[in-house]
Formats: C-alpha cells, structure tokens, sequence
C-alpha cells in the first residue's frame, strides 16, 4: 500500500536513467586502426548515415585550366577520422574560402571517406546494473558510427585555385587541421591543379596542342600510334587518299 510504480519495479527506473545518462563515447576510444574492416553490407544492417554527405564544395566543375594552384593536407599518422570530423573539417575550410575568397574562386574537395563501421558493446553504469546485464556473454556491440581509415601519407583534403588565391588556400586548410586528432601536413602541389602533369610537363604539352580537357582532369595524346575515330574524322578528305 502507497508504493510507488518504481518501488514495485525498480529495473525499469534503472532502465530509464541508465537511458538518459548514456552520452557518446570520446573519440580517444575509436581513434587507432585495431580491427579488421568493417564496411556496410548485406551481413552489417543498421548502420547509421554518416554525417557528411557533400565530398565536393564550390565550383567542381570550373575546367581543368581555370584553377592551376593545388594544394592538400596529409595525414601523418596511421589512424580512423570519423565522418562528425571530416564534416567539421569540410565545412571550416570552405566558409573560410567563401568568405575571403569568393565562393567561385576553389574547389574543395575531401579525399577519404568513412567506410568503416564503428561497435559500441553499451555496458549500464549505474545502481543495481550487475542484475541487468550479462558481462561478455554477447559482447560482440551494435552499429555505432562511421569512420575513414587513412594511412601515413595520405591525401586528406585537397583544394585547386587560382594562384592569387594561396594565402587563403593553405590558411583554410590550416584551419581544418583543428577538426582532425593527430597530426597533418599542408602541401603545396608541384602539378597542375587536381592532375597528374607537373607544371612545366602541362605547359609545354598545351603549347603542343597535345592536351584534351576531360572535366578537371585532362588526356594526353599519343605523338604516334593509330588514329581514333574522332581524329580521323577531323581530318581532310584529301589526307586520308583511297
């Protein structure tokens, strides 16, 4: 008589306030690579979406010969960087760039995506929790977030722009570097933009008419070897005889 519906079952207010002091782990727990990959698949339902969802900012699809600065930061360090980071990360280097340099004057772009299926094996840390929960029977956890896997080495984030644009370039990648654990370095590109031809390779090639836009990338064409057949028909009658 005049009990309460806690006191007649006091593991469902355990329940309820375990529920409410459960907050999200530090990344300190997730940081270093210590499992296998375990990317999303028809074996590993329920993961949640990560958080960023836009790898590419400003003009992506200005040409290949708009935008000759590149510059990247790169991980120094073997460790996950989570897709809250790579979205905070994503989001101050492109207002810094927005603001000081014009929203049509870069392209952003993040290099490394979040594959990786974070585990929680959520343990209650409150009164009375050792008659709710089971130890290590079942320990393997549920679905907790994702991360990217990167390597020492690895590009991290890249940015193209005009040359008049480096100051605020390097200084956004810099400002992105405090969303990240660990350390980075910030490059300055020797190639042209986003390709693969260094500077002087790409300037002479152009002046040879030998270079073939293809988005922010460009093709080079053979000095010999057969024709295509999108050469051929840019051909002369009188060239191409019998």
């Amino acid at each position: 008589r005049g009990t309460s519906c806690f006191a007649a079952s006091p593991c469902l207010g355990v329940r309820r306030r375990a529920a409410a002091a459960m907050g999200r782990r530090p990344f300190k727990c997730y940081r270093y690579q210590k499992n296998k990959p375990y990317p999303k698949s028809r074996f590993n339902r329920g993961v949640p979406d990560p958080k960023i969802r836009i790898y590419d900012a400003g003009k992506k699809k200005y040409p290949v010969d708009i935008f000759p600065f590149a510059a990247h930061m790169v991980s120094v360090e073997k460790e996950q960087l989570s897709s809250e980071a790579l979205e905070a990360a994503r989001v101050a280097c492109n207002k810094y760039m927005v603001k000081n340099a014009g929203k049509e004057a870069f392209h952003l772009r993040i290099r490394v995506h979040p594959w990786h299926v974070l585990r929680i094996n959520k343990m209650l840390s409150c009164a009375g929790a050792d008659r709710l929960q089971t130890g290590m029977r079942g320990a393997f956890g549920k679905t907790y977030g994702t991360v990217a896997r990167v390597e020492i080495g690895q590009i991290l984030l890249s940015v193209r722009a005009r040359d008049v644009h480096k100051p605020q370039v390097l200084e956004s990648l810099r400002r992105a570097k405090y969303k990240f654990p660990g350390r980075q370095r910030l490059c300055v590109s020797n190639n042209w933009g986003f390709t693969k031809l260094p500077r002087e390779r790409y300037e002479a090639l152009q002046a040879e008419g030998r270079l073939v836009k293809d988005g922010i990338n460009v093709k080079v064409l053979a000095p010999k070897g057969p024709l295509d057949s999108r050469t051929l028909s840019k051909l002369p009658l009188s060239m191409l005889g019998d």
